[in-house]
C-alpha cells in the first residue's frame, strides 16, 4: 500500500479554507498513485479549537464538512482525517475523532480515548473519551490498521497521568498491537518544544521496539495563537528504524511504500542545533499569527539592543523586510552606538525606518504641573525611566493604529520573568515575539542568524556589547539584574523545571535564587497583561503557566 502523509497547516475554524485544502492535497496524492493519505489530529477545524467547540453549530458543521469530503471523494483512494464529531454521541457530547473516508462514504471512525488535560491542553474541557470497545484496528485493503490520536500514543510517559490513576486508563497502542494492527497510525497535533521531535521518536521506538509493527506518525504544522507545530511527520519501519521524516515548520506531502525497503534516514538529516529550531519557530510562530489575523505589516522600536535587533530580523524574516517598520526612539541618555548599531542594523536587513527623538516629549511632561514635581523628586528614578518606555510605546502604538500595522513587543523571557520591563511602554504591542526566549538564547539565535545569511544582518557591536535599556545615565542590565547567564540558570529551574530554592541552592547562590524567586512571583500581574507570545519551552507564560497574583508563598516555609 503507498501512503501519503499529509503535514498541512491549517487555520483554526476556517471549515471552508481547511476542507478546501485537503481536497487539494488528496487529488495530489491520488494523482501521485497513494492509495491512502493521512491528515492531523482535527485537521478540519485546526488545533486546537478552543471554545470554538462550544459554539452552537460548529461541530456540527465540521460533520458535514467531513461528510461533504467523503461524497467529492468518487476515485478508490483512502482519507483518513481528523475533526470534532458529534455524531452517535449523546446529545451535547463531542469526540475528537478520526475517519476513514472511502468511495463517497465515511467507512469507519474512532475516537481519541486519551484526553491531555496539563500544560496548554484542556481536552476534558469539550471532549468524550473512547469507549474502550471501540478501540480496535480499522480495515482497509486488507490491512488492519491500528489508527489513534496524538496522545493515546503518550501512555505511561513521566508527565502524563493515564497509568497512575485509580482507574487506570489502559494503553491504546499496546491493545492495536495485541488486536492484530498490520500498521500503527497516529494523526497529531503536538506543538512545537525544544527537544520535542526527539522526545516523539523516542516514545515511537518504544512501541516498534515493543510490537515489531511500522508506526506512521503525521503531525500538524504551523503557528496557530501562541502554538507553534513544527510538523517533523516520520515513518519507522518493523526494524525500528526511521525510513522517511519529513522536513520541520513547512507543509508538505510524502509517501510511504509497505511493499518497498527503505534505507534508514540519516541522523545528519534529522537532526538540527537549538538556535535553527528556536528560529525557526519563532519565524513560522510571527508569520502565521499576523497571516491568520490579518496583519501584512509590523511596527516596533528599534533601541540599538539585542532584543529588537533579533526581533527585526525574525520579523523581516517571516513577512519580508519591505513589511517591517523601525521606529528608532533616542532619548537624553541614549549613546550614539544606539543610533549608529540601529542604521546598521536597518540598512543590512532592508527596513523601512524613521528616527523620532522622544526628549522634547519627554521635557514637555517634565514641565507639567502635575506630573513634573514627581519627575524631579528623583532625575532618571524609576517613574522616569517607564515613562521614556512609554512615551516610546505611545509612537508604536500611533503608527499601528494610523496605519494598521501590528506592535510587536521585543521583551525577552528573562526581562518579563522578574519584572524589568514597563507595563504600556516596551511590554505594548500585539504579539511579543520572544517572550519564551531566555537572554543567553537570544544571544544565540542571533548568531545563528549571521551565520545563516552567510553575511553580518546583526551587527557585531550590538552582540559584543553589555545589554543597556539606557534610560538612565551610564545604565546598563547589570546594574539592576545578577549578571544573565546566573538569571537564566536560576529562572529555568524556577519556571520550567519547578525546583525549590533549597533544590537551587546546591548551584547557585541562595541571596541570588531568593532575589529572583521574589521577583518572579512579584511580577505575575504584568505577566498577565502582556501580548500573547510563542511558546518554545515546556513551561512558557501564558496558557501553560496559571499562577495567581494575589498570593502569598514564601518559597522557604515547607
Amino acid at each position: 500500500m503507498k501512503i501519503a502523509l499529509a503535514q498541512l497547516n491549517p487555520t483554526v475554524g476556517d471549515l471552508r479554507g481547511n476542507c478546501e485544502r485537503i481536497l487539494e492535497v488528496i487529488h495530489q496524492a491520488e494523482q501521485a498513485g497513494a492509495d491512502l493519505v493521512l491528515f492531523s489530529e482535527l485537521a478540519v477545524c485546526g488545533y486546537p479549537p478552543k471554545d470554538i467547540l462550544l459554539r452552537e453549530g460548529f461541530v456540527e458543521a465540521c460533520d458535514r464538512g467531513v461528510e461533504r469530503l467523503s461524497r467529492q471523494i468518487k476515485s478508490k483512494i483512502g482519507v483518513i482525517l481528523g475533526h470534532p464529531t458529534g455524531r452517535d454521541l449523546p446529545a451535547g457530547r463531542i469526540a475528537n475523532a478520526a475517519s476513514l473516508l472511502h468511495q463517497g462514504k465515511i467507512v469507519s471512525r474512532i475516537h481519541k480515548l486519551l484526553l491531555p488535560t496539563y500544560d496548554v491542553f484542556d481536552e476534558h474541557r469539550y471532549f468524550r473519551r473512547a469507549d474502550l470497545s471501540s478501540i480496535q484496528p480499522i480495515l482497509f485493503q486488507g490491512l488492519k490498521l491500528g489508527l489513534h490520536i496524538c496522545e493515546d500514543a503518550w501512555w505511561g510517559q513521566p508527565d502524563t497521568f493515564y497509568h497512575n490513576q485509580p482507574v487506570e486508563l489502559p494503553d491504546p497502542v499496546k491493545m492495536l498491537a495485541e488486536a492484530g494492527s498490520d500498521l500503527l497510525i497516529n494523526i497529531s497535533a503536538s506543538p512545537f518544544e525544544i527537544d520535542k521531535r526527539e522526545q516523539r521518536h523516542e516514545i515511537v521506538h518504544s512501541h516498534v521496539e515493543r510490537y515489531a509493527i511500522p508506526y506512521l506518525f503525521v503531525n500538524q504544522v504551523g503557528g496557530n495563537d501562541d502554538l507553534v507545530f513544527d510538523g517533523h511527520s516520520f515513518v519507522t519501519d518493523g526494524n525500528n528504524q526511521i525510513v522517511l521524516q519529513i522536513p520541520g515548520f513547512q507543509e508538505d506531502l510524502n509517501y510511504y511504500d509497505t511493499e518497498k525497503s527503505l534505507d534508514p534516514v540519516p541522523m545528519e538529516t534529522v537532526e538540527s542545533s537549538r538556535e535553527s529550531q528556536l528560529f525557526q519557530a519563532l519565524v513560522l510562530g510571527l508569520r502565521d499569527y499576523m497571516q491568520k489575523c490579518g496583519f501584512t505589516d509590523c511596527v516596533l522600536g528599534l533601541s540599538g539592543g539585542i532584543d529588537s535587533a533579533l526581533a527585526c530580523a525574525i520579523a523581516a524574516e517571516a513577512i519580508g523586510p519591505e513589511r517591517v517598520h523601525a521606529l528608532l526612539l533616542p532619548s537624553r541618555y541614549s549613546s550614539k552606538h544606539s543610533i549608529s548599531d540601529s542604521l546598521e542594523l536597518v540598512k543590512n536587513l532592508g527596513l523601512d525606518y524613521e528616527i523620532i527623538p522622544i526628549d522634547e516629549v519627554h521635557r514637555a511632561y517634565e514641565n507639567l504641573p502635575v506630573i513634573g514635581d514627581d519627575l524631579h523628586l528623583q532625575p532618571a528614578g524609576l517613574p522616569d525611566q517607564n515613562l521614556q518606555a512609554r512615551i516610546r510605546g505611545a509612537n508604536v502604538m500611533v503608527r499601528s493604529n494610523q496605519h494598521g500595522w501590528m506592535a510587536l513587543a521585543t521583551g525577552n523571557k528573562s526581562e518579563l520573568a522578574v519584572g524589568y520591563c514597563t507595563l504600556y511602554g516596551d511590554m505594548a504591542g500585539g504579539f511579543a515575539v520572544l517572550c519564551d526566549v531566555f537572554k543567553r538564547d537570544v544571544y544565540l539565535v542571533s548568531r545563528y542568524v549571521n551565520q545563516r545569511a552567510g553575511r553580518i544582518l546583526i551587527p557585531e557591536n550590538i552582540l559584543e556589547k553589555p545589554p543597556s535599556a539606557e534610560l538612565a545615565p551610564n545604565q546598563l542590565d547589570q546594574d539592576s539584574l545578577p549578571p544573565y547567564d546566573l538569571l537564566d540558570g536560576i529562572l529555568k529551574g524556577l519556571i520550567e523545571d519547578e525546583l525549590s530554592i533549597k533544590s537551587l541552592s546546591e548551584k547557585y547562590p541562595i541571596e541570588t535564587i531568593r532575589w529572583v524567586a521574589n521577583k518572579l512571583d512579584q511580577n505575575e500581574f504584568k505577566r498577565r497583561q502582556m501580548p500573547p507570545g510563542i511558546k518554545l519551552s515546556s513551561r512558557a507564560f501564558g496558557s501553560g503557566r496559571r499562577m495567581p497574583m494575589a498570593a502569598r508563598f514564601q518559597w522557604e516555609d515547607f
